[in-house]
């Protein structure tokens, strides 16, 4: 089992009381986004002077369910959950809420968001909103370069088992079934699992069998690097597909920079992380919320404005 630990100095109050201990349950350490979603942790730990328990779950649910309950038995102020899996959330949750400690799910939205309890919390952004953002400009795309005629799209999706997968495929198919992108005919949806070297093998397929499509939808920027990657190999025209990622990754800052992928959409990772430790310590020191479910908006990132993010 990987676990960091990572402990500020100890917050001393009026009353010389310690830190709080905060357990960070996190479904893989291996993954660029939820790396900087980490460091987003770790730097508002220090900044609420609590010390903070850091778990890897290697995208494994049974794993991350052990992790829960030590997290349980040792006494923790509050729990922080990355879920591997969304189903998974209602489980973790009513585990914490019987033990009498506050979780705060970051960026895998819980089934009963829209009813959250008293000990329970959420930090993330809408998933339908990147979907929609990533769909508009990849059909303005397309349509600048085919005009008026037909294109075909495929789409690489990560696990459908987490929501951010299902609901950004199912808000791409729902889009061109619109005005703004009727044009374009999903020919194929495969799933990469927010993997780049699975999404460079099935662009490669692809292309060997003779699909070429003009637009790529991928659910992430790991998969539209992926994708990029496969059709440099065949020696396909980037200007001839539309690659789209989401997340707005520092590998896909680079790639949109580079050319090799047209767009991202900015999701603030590091932002999550802040934001998800400063409510778990509030909820830890028994303050009230404002709201229990916060959503920080996604952002469109073009080769306009990409030097704006890699500044940030």
């Amino acid at each position: 089992m990987k676990r960091l630990m990572i402990t500020t100095a100890f917050a001393m109050t009026a009353f010389g009381a310690q830190a709080q201990e905060i357990g960070v349950a996190m479904a893989q350490f291996d993954n660029n986004f939820l790396t900087i979603l980490r460091q987003g942790i770790e730097e508002a730990g220090h900044a609420e002077g609590v010390t903070l328990q850091f778990e890897d779950a290697q995208n494994d649910v049974p794993r991350q369910l052990s992790q829960i309950q030590n997290f349980i038995s040792s006494g923790v102020d509050a729990i922080i959950v990355v879920a591997v899996d969304s189903d998974a959330i209602t489980q973790m949750d009513k585990m914490a809420n019987d033990a009498g400690i506050p979780i705060v799910n970051i960026n895998r939205e819980p089934p009963n968001v829209e009813s959250l309890g008293p000990l329970e919390a959420f930090v993330g952004s809408r998933e339908v909103d990147a979907g929609t953002i990533q769909a508009t400009e990849a059909c303005r795309l397309v349509k600048e370069k085919i005009g008026n005629g037909a294109a075909n799209g495929v789409i690489l999706a990560g696990d459908l088992f987490i929501q951010a997968g299902r609901v950004r495929t199912e808000t791409v198919q729902d889009f061109v079934k619109t005005p703004g992108c009727d044009f374009v005919k999903i020919e194929d949806m495969q799933v990469a699992d927010w993997s780049r070297s699975k999404a460079s093998d099935l662009v490669s397929n692809w292309l060997t069998a003779g699909l070429t499509p003009d637009v790529i939808f991928a659910n992430n920027d790991e998969m539209a690097i992926g994708a990029a990657q496969a059709l440099k190999a065949a020696m396909v025209d980037p200007e001839d597909v539309v690659v789209a990622g989401i997340d707005a990754t520092p590998d896909a800052l680079m790639a949109l920079k580079a050319g090799d992928i047209d767009l991202t959409v900015f999701q603030d990772a590091a932002g999550q992380g802040r934001k998800g430790l400063e409510v778990a310590a509030a909820m830890a020191r028994g303050e009230e919320l404002a709201e229990r479910a916060v959503y920080i908006p996604f952002e469109l990132v073009t080769p306009e404005n990409v030097d704006d993010y890699l500044a940030r």
